[in-house]
């Protein structure tokens, strides 16, 4: 990574297995409540092992053709829970993203169309997860990180080995 191409954004980051979550949204939006509610989610057995990379404001740069995601030194290991205050958790120094969650976003949809769910930073393209105003992120993560997409729109009987029409396609979860 090349710190003098960084770019600091206002965002929240937490490592769930293998990749990061990058969390954005507008200020009050609950980036620091998901990465903590993600955190525990993991402690819990929901997700595999999850840990803060940062929170609040993270740095971001590309290496490899990936995104990569890191907290401010003065920020390492710190995140805010309301009405605790600023605590210390484990991090990890960086970590790739491998799924943009935006909160309070403008084009949640019920139902969004393939290119909603996707983003591309700094030339990188990451999935990602709209989150209305008022939803909570927490079980559409959960269901995108363990869960298929019944691809249902487009497959006939005539694509199906066993002919009964019901297709599971790989997601985020499998990718």
């Amino acid at each position: 990574m090349n710190p003098a191409r960084d770019a600091t954004v206002h965002a929240s980051a937490v490592k769930v297995g293998g990749s990061a979550i990058l969390i954005r949204g507008p200020s009050g939006a609950g980036k620091s409540r998901l990465a903590f509610d993600l955190i525990l989610s993991g402690r819990s057995g929901q997700l595999p092992p999850t840990v803060l990379v940062g929170d609040d404001r993270v740095h971001l740069d590309t290496a490899g053709g990936k995104l990569w995601v890191r907290s401010p030194r003065e920020l390492a290991g710190l995140i805010e829970i309301r009405g605790l205050g600023i605590r210390r958790l484990d991090f990890v120094d960086a970590a790739i993203v491998g799924l943009v969650v935006d909160l309070a976003a403008a084009d949640a949809e019920r139902l969004p169309p393939p290119e909603a769910l996707q983003t591309r930073i700094c030339g990188v393209k990451i999935p990602r997860i709209p989150v209305g105003q008022g939803f909570s992120a927490l079980p559409m993560i959960v269901a995108a990180l363990t869960t298929t997409e019944s691809s249902y729109s487009g497959n006939s009987l005539g694509h199906c080995e066993k002919g009964i029409g019901n297709h599971i396609t790989p997601t985020i979860a499998t990718d």
